[in-house]
């Protein structure tokens, strides 16, 4: 059974969720954008501590805390790893006041009929029975739909909410996370055709249970507005998909209901060379401006 006092914050507070998850894969480009070449790292594992150290300084920046920012999606090496001497879950929540979620997923399978499921996960009852004791609230998993194609992004659909109801099982809450990329060039089509097989596996959702739902912004305003009302969805979140965090918090701002969960576009003017003040003075203002898109709308 998921946290009442985090559930609560989670349905219900004002404010938005920092995407802290960058894998394997994404982490390079992120720590580029920081102002660490690849060369200046040999391997995985020195390319892995210095993204936790780089997250770490987020976390603890006086800036970060649950007044603005009411969850953190975290990297499973993130979880396990430790901020203030602290484990990094028990940290967020007991010291910032933060709801701590757990990627889940292990990367996208490859496209078919314009969309890409995600990779197996065979282990995933094992990291969930762990998470869980770590103190971890929710998940996210995230998969792509490329085009308009109905028997793809059902598929999409279909995989997301078994293994979200696995998930539930564990007493977690599934961050379900269909992305409709922002390249596609049939992507409010696509839209139209998520939304309705959304909407049919909300409402075989056990009575009691909720999930959550990560979704690209939409092209028409509002159009997510029938699934923020779902009675089986705690919150729909939008992710930034490509855009610059002003064009994504513009956007957002038309969407009643939805809140930030943003990655790039959270971390994208912090550099490994600013002062500890100029990086709190950046991420403030950087917080506060997704903040006012996630709670004041147009």
């Amino acid at each position: 059974m998921a946290d009442e006092k985090m559930m609560s914050q989670m349905s219900g507070k004002g404010g938005f969720i920092a995407a802290l998850d960058q894998s394997g894969g994404s982490t390079p480009g992120a720590l580029r954008l920081y102002g660490i070449a690849d060369s200046d790292y040999n391997g995985d594992e020195e390319m892995f501590r210095l993204m936790h150290e780089m997250r770490v300084r987020i976390m603890t920046a006086p800036s970060f805390s649950g007044d603005k920012v009411i969850g953190a999606i975290l990297f499973e090496k993130t979880m396990d790893g430790e901020a203030k001497g602290k484990p990094v879950p028990t940290y967020l929540w007991a010291d910032r006041g933060v709801v701590p979620f757990l990627k889940v997923d292990k990367g996208l399978a490859a496209e078919e009929n314009g969309a890409q499921v995600m990779k197996p996960m065979p282990d995933l009852d094992v990291l969930l029975a762990r998470a869980a004791k770590k103190g971890i609230f929710g998940t996210k998993m995230r998969s792509v739909i490329a085009n308009a194609d109905k028997t793809g992004i059902a598929a999409v659909v279909k995989q997301q909410f078994e293994i979200g109801h696995q998930i539930l099982g564990h007493g977690l809450v599934p961050i379900i996370e269909p992305e409709v990329s922002i390249k596609s060039p049939t992507k409010q089509e696509a839209e139209a055709i998520l939304r309705d097989e959304i909407a049919q596996r909300l409402d075989a959702v056990p009575a009691g249970q909720k999930v959550m739902l990560k979704l690209t912004i939409p092209t028409v305003p509002d159009f997510y507005k029938p699934l923020v009302d779902h009675k089986a969805v705690a919150r729909v979140v939008a992710l930034s998909g490509g855009y610059s965090r002003a064009d994504a918090c513009e956007k957002l701002s038309h969407n009643h209901g939805m809140i930030a969960s943003f990655s790039r576009a959270l971390t994208e003017d912090l550099r490994v060379t600013m002062s500890d003040a100029e990086f709190d003075a950046s991420l403030a203002k950087t917080i506060d401006e997704i903040y006012q898109a996630s709670v004041v709308k147009a």
